[in-house]
C-alpha cells in the first residue's frame, strides 16, 4: 500500500527529500537537539495542564468513583499545508457546507431532492437524526450547519477525501487555538522564518456569524453559549469559546422561555437572548418536545425557535446530514442543488442497506473499514486488516443483523507526519478538521485541528482512543496576498 508523507518525499524519514514548503522547518529540525524537543514538550504538557484544557472520558472512572480528566497530547512538530493546496480545500469546503445546508433546508421545505430520486425518502424520512417536529419551519437565512467540523485525510495517492462530516456540534477548535498559542511560545523563532496564516481571530469570526444569523429586525443581538454543564467532555471548550467571544456561558436553568421569546437569568432580571450557540444534542434542547426528562435544556424553546424568535446554532435537526448512511450522497448534492462537480472527493463506500453492497463487505471484510451510521469517536468501528477473529466474527453477525446500520469504506493509507515519541522522531498517521463559519458569507480559519493517531500504525486519530494533536500552519498567501515573511505576526498581535 502507497504511503503519503507530508514532510518527506520518501520515508523512513531522514532518508527522503523534504517537500519544498517544509524545507525551512526541517532545516531548523536538523539543528534541534532531540533533548531539548522533548523538554519543551515537557514544558507544554505542564502549561496544558495548568490551564486545565483536558476533556472528560465517559465510562472512566477514578478510584474516587469520579470521571476522569485527560490531557490530549500535543505534538510540537506541525502538519503544515502549502497556499495552493489550502486554496483548493477552501474552496472544496465552501462548496460542500454550502450544498448541506441546501440540503438541510429542502429536506425540512419542499424535499426537491427526494422527490428526484436522488436520495431515497426512506433513509431521510425514516432516519433517528430526521426532526419532524423541523418540518416547514424556517431559519434565519436558511442556514442549518452555522459551525461544521469537516474531517479531511489524505490518501496514499495524495489526493484528499472527506471522512465524514459534523454538522451537529462540532467540537475541538479550542485545541487548534490553544496548540498556536503554545507553539508560538515554545518556538517563536519559527514564526520569524515562516509566514503561517493566523488563527487567533477564529472566536472573532465565530461572533460574528453567530451574529449574521439574528432573527429579523434586531441590530445589537445577545448571543450566549449554552453548555451542559462542567461533567461534559468538552466543557474547557465551550468556557473558552464564551470567555473568547465575550459572551454569557449559560445551562438550561439559566433559560427561561416567555411568550415565546427567550431569556436568561441575570442579576439586573431577565434579557432576552437572540442567538444560542448550543453544545447540546438535539434530545436534551426542550423537555416539551424531545426528552421530557432533560434538564439541559429549556422548556418553551422550540415554540419560540419555530416563533422566528430566536436562532439556534446549529440548527436543530442538522445530524440527518451528517449522519453516516447521508454521507455517500453529499457529492450528488453539490450536483443537485449547485450545478458543479464535488472538488473535495467522497472515500468509496459501501452501504450495508444495498444486498449488493452488503454481499461485497460480508466477503471482504478483512480489507475493509466498517462503521455504524450513528457511531462517533472512533467507536462502533472495525478497521478490517487490524481486526482479530472474533471482532471480524461480531461484525458479520452485526451487519448481518441489521445491515442498513452500517457502511463500509477501504482501508485508506491516510497519510503520516513526523512526530515526537519516545524513541525519537517517526513518522505517525494524521487526518484534519478545519472548522467552516456559514452566516451571510462562509469563512474558514486557514488550517483546522490536525490530530495524530500516536500510537505506531493506528489509523484511529481520536482523543478519546489514545490520538493527539498538532498545530497546522497554512504558509503564506493563503488568500492570495499575504506573501510576505513574518505575517503570522497577526497571530502575535491578537495574543498580546
Amino acid at each position: 500500500m502507497h504511503k503519503f508523507d507530508e514532510m518527506y518525499e520518501a520515508l523512513p524519514i531522514g532518508q527522503g527529500k523534504e517537500r519544498p514548503h517544509y524545507q525551512t522547518y526541517a532545516k531548523w529540525l536538523d539543528g534541534m537537539a532531540r533533548d531539548q524537543l522533548a523538554l519543551r514538550q515537557e514544558e507544554a504538557e505542564v502549561i496544558f495542564r495548568q490551564v486545565g484544557i483536558t476533556f472528560a472520558v465517559y465510562g472512566e472512572k477514578d478510584e474516587a468513583g469520579a470521571g476522569t480528566e485527560r490531557l490530549i497530547p500535543f505534538d510540537s512538530i506541525p502538519r503544515i499545508i502549502p497556499a495552493h493546496e489550502w486554496r483548493s480545500m477552501e474552496q472544496g469546503l465552501i462548496q460542500r457546507v454550502t450544498a448541506l445546508n441546501r440540503f438541510l433546508h429542502d429536506v425540512y421545505h419542499g424535499q426537491d431532492i427526494l422527490r428526484a430520486g436522488i436520495i431515497p425518502s426512506d433513509l431521510i424520512l425514516n432516519n433517528a437524526q430526521y426532526r419532524p417536529e423541523m418540518q416547514g419551519v424556517d431559519v434565519a437565512s436558511q442556514i442549518y450547519s452555522h459551525i461544521s467540523g469537516i474531517d479531511i485525510v489524505r490518501a496514499g495517492d495524495g489526493e484528499f477525501y472527506v471522512l465524514e462530516d459534523n454538522l451537529r456540534v462540532p467540537s475541538g477548535v479550542s485545541y487548534m487555538l490553544e496548540n498556536r498559542k503554545m507553539m508560538m511560545r515554545l518556538y517563536p523563532e519559527l514564526f520569524s522564518s515562516h509566514a503561517v496564516a493566523p488563527v487567533a481571530h477564529y472566536p472573532d469570526l465565530l461572533l460574528e456569524t453567530l451574529r449574521d444569523c439574528t432573527p429579523d429586525n434586531i441590530h445589537e443581538p445577545t448571543v450566549v453559549v449554552l453548555t451542559p454543564g462542567m461533567y461534559n467532555s468538552a466543557y474547557f471548550e465551550h468556557a473558552f469559546l464564551a470567555q473568547q467571544m465575550g459572551v454569557e456561558l449559560v445551562q438550561g436553568q439559566d433559560l427561561v422561555v416567555q411568550d415565546k421569546f427567550v431569556y436568561m437569568r441575570t442579576t439586573r432580571g431577565l434579557q432576552r437572548v437572540d442567538v444560542i450557540y448550543r453544545r447540546v444534542d438535539d434530545d436534551f434542547l426542550d423537555p416539551q418536545v424531545f426528552r421530557a426528562n432533560s434538564t439541559l435544556g429549556a422548556a418553551g424553546l422550540m415554540e419560540a425557535y419555530r416563533a422566528g424568535n430566536v436562532t439556534i446554532c446549529n440548527a436543530v435537526g442538522t445530524g440527518v446530514a451528517d449522519d453516516k448512511s447521508v454521507y455517500p450522497y453529499v457529492p450528488d448534492m453539490v450536483r443537485f442543488y449547485l450545478g458543479e462537480e464535488p472538488i473535495l472527493k467522497n472515500v468509496p463506500t459501501f452501504m450495508g442497506r444495498k444486498p449488493d453492497d452488503l454481499a461485497y463487505v460480508q466477503a471482504h471484510l478483512e480489507e475493509l473499514v466498517v462503521k455504524e451510521v450513528h457511531g462517533a469517536g472512533g467507536y462502533g468501528m472495525l478497521i478490517g486488516p487490524q481486526a482479530s477473529k472474533a471482532e471480524l466474527e461480531y461484525f458479520r453477525n452485526a451487519l448481518q443483523t441489521n445491515p442498513s446500520g452500517y457502511i463500509a469504506q477501504p482501508t485508506l493509507s491516510l497519510s503520516s507526519c513526523p512526530t515526537l515519541v519516545e524513541s525519537g522522531i517517526a513518522p505517525r498517521h494524521i487526518d484534519l478538521r478545519p472548522f467552516v463559519l456559514s452566516g451571510k458569507t462562509v469563512r474558514i480559519a486557514p488550517g483546522g485541528l490536525t490530530r495524530v493517531a500516536l500510537k505506531e500504525g493506528s489509523l484511529v486519530v481520536n482523543s478519546s482512543q489514545g490520538g493527539g494533536t498538532k498545530d497546522t500552519w497554512v504558509l503564506e498567501g493563503w488568500q492570495g496576498g499575504h506573501d510576505e515573511p513574518g505575517w503570522a505576526n497577526l497571530d502575535m498581535q491578537q495574543q498580546q
